[in-house]
């Protein structure tokens, strides 16, 4: 088994979800493995991971639209606003999705299917950098 691990830098230009299928594309080519496992793992706790459809757009606004109306900014019981009103909604958006994804390659490329990328979810108004930590274990 080899392993191969690399950062990433996501600049994002605020809530909403950003296809990063390509930059983990590129990581798994550099690894240079057929088949094994790449974890991913985003470093923040306002933000996440999700495998989503990749064709048709409607259906990454509607599940921002969901989640947002699921977890709205103001709610009056928050207590941590030191951020600003979106904080607290974007710990809550990243704990009810993933901060954490395993995929499993095969020969050579990440085993999704037809229809689904992996996206960074930015869970803030503001942008930011994100980093998200690759790793491949493989041969």
């Amino acid at each position: 088994m080899r392993q191969h691990q690399a950062l990433l830098r996501i600049e994002t230009t605020g809530q909403g979800l950003l296809d990063i299928t390509s930059n983990i594309d590129a990581v798994v080519a550099e690894a240079y493995m057929q088949r094994g496992l790449c974890t991913l793992l985003v470093q923040h706790t306002s933000a996440s991971l999700v495998i989503q459809e990749n064709a048709d757009p409607t259906a990454r606004r509607d599940l921002e639209l969901f989640l947002n109306r699921l977890v709205p900014e103001g709610y009056p019981a928050f207590t941590h606003t030191a951020e600003g009103p979106d904080d607290m909604p974007s710990h809550i958006k990243a704990a009810l999705t993933a901060t954490t994804l395993s995929i499993p390659l095969l020969q050579g490329r990440l085993g999704l299917g037809t229809w689904q990328g992996v996206y960074l979810w930015e869970h803030r108004r503001a942008p930011h950098t994100r980093k998200v930590l690759v790793h491949v274990l493989g041969e």
